[in-house]
Parts: structure tokens; sequence; C-alpha cells
């Protein structure tokens, strides 16, 4: 068994196939551990990174669908201050659990999916999700934008963030056996026009080291 099916439920990670969903992952400290090594030690770097592109200020509300470990909610919490709050949704208890224990006061989280998103309309500043997608059934990842759309107010601000395969073949060898069916997709071909398609203004999109692709964009305004 590679390292990247031990991060993954036994319950739901045989019930789709790899163009379908991986499933949820619930071994957080496994995930962490293993997101970092095949970052290259620079996970840190290019989470901050992200957490700027999303344009989260002081004061905003935020919400990370698929929040994980909610590694990325601890980077945006000091940002969006004590006036703001980051939330963070995961269909998996183990994650939200783990996310809940390192919480900063500002930081709450959900057990939930991110295509059924149990969330007032137009009730947050800013959607972020990061690795998140390509877990979510082929079929159901459009509702999921469409979702992220519908939380959002008019204005808001999106980012979207999926990993990308690396260019060296001994880098690529690595990456694919930590990160498993993350690495087989383009991210380009797996968000496609889900983003524009649910209604949000496609402003910018990119690459960031290490080995992640993002999609920025808003929800225009009413």
């Amino acid at each position: 068994m590679g390292p990247s099916k031990l991060l993954h439920s036994h319950s739901h990670s045989h019930s789709h196939s790899h163009d379908h969903g991986a499933g949820t992952m619930d071994r957080p400290r496994a995930y962490d551990v293993v997101t970092g090594v095949g970052m290259l030690g620079r996970r840190r770097e290019a989470f901050t990174r992200l957490a700027a592109l999303s344009g989260v200020r002081r004061g905003d509300r935020v919400l990370d669908v698929g929040c994980g470990t909610g590694y990325l909610t601890r980077i945006m919490a000091p940002v969006a201050g004590p006036e703001g709050h980051v939330t963070g949704v995961d269909p998996s208890e183990a994650m939200i659990g783990h996310a809940r224990h390192r919480a900063p006061a500002n930081c709450s989280y959900l057990v939930g999916e991110g295509q059924r998103l149990d969330l007032p309309d137009a009730s947050f500043d800013v959607v972020v999700s990061s690795l998140a997608v390509h877990h979510m059934p082929a079929a159901e990842r459009g509702a999921a934008v469409r979702e992220m759309f519908r939380v959002l107010r008019p204005g808001g601000r999106l980012l979207v963030a999926e990993s990308r395969r690396p260019t060296g073949r001994l880098t690529a060898r690595l990456a694919g056996a930590l990160a498993g069916p993350a690495m087989r997709h383009d991210p380009r071909e797996l968000l496609g026009d889900l983003i524009p398609a649910a209604g949000f203004r496609v402003e910018e999109e990119g690459e960031l080291p290490v080995l992640l692709y993002y999609v920025r964009g808003s929800r225009p305004a009413e």
C-alpha cells in the first residue's frame, strides 16, 4: 500500500474510481507529513502565497471548502483578524477534529460536503478551496463550485488551487508515490470551465511553487 492510500478511509476510498473522486482523508497527521514532504518543505511558503492571492483582508468572513487539517485557515486567520472569521468545511470528521483542536479564536469548522454546504447565501467575503476538487465525485464538482458562488457575497473573491504535475521525471515519480490520484490530473482539465460556468468572473490563473496551479476570480457585483 502506497503512502497516498494510507491517508484515505477504507469505507470511501474504494467507492469511487480515480475519475470520480478519491474519497475522504481520515489520517490528519499523516496527511500533513505527506503534504509537507510532497511540497519539498515549502508548504508554508506556498500556502502563504495562496492566502495572499485570495485577497483576504482584516474583518473578512472567509470560507475554506475542503479545509482538511485547517492548515490554510490558520494562515488566513491572523490576516482576517479578530474582527473577521474563518470557517472550514470538510467531509472527514477526523480532519475536522484535528482542525478544531488547533483552531485560533476566530476559526470554526464544520463537517460537510462542498457540493451541499449548510451555510447561508452571500455570507462570505472570500471563498477558497485548495487540493480538494479532485477528491469530489466528478459528477458533483460543478455543484460544489455553484455552492461556492451561492455562499459568496456579490463582489466577493474566489481562489481555487489544485496540484500540478512536476516537470522532472524523478520529481514526478516521487510526487506520484506520495500524492497518488492528486498527481494524475491536469488541473486545467480538472477545473475546466467549472468556475465560469458557475457564474464567476475569472481574473487570473497561474502556477506557484511548489506544484500548485490556481484560478482567482470573483462573483460579479449585482
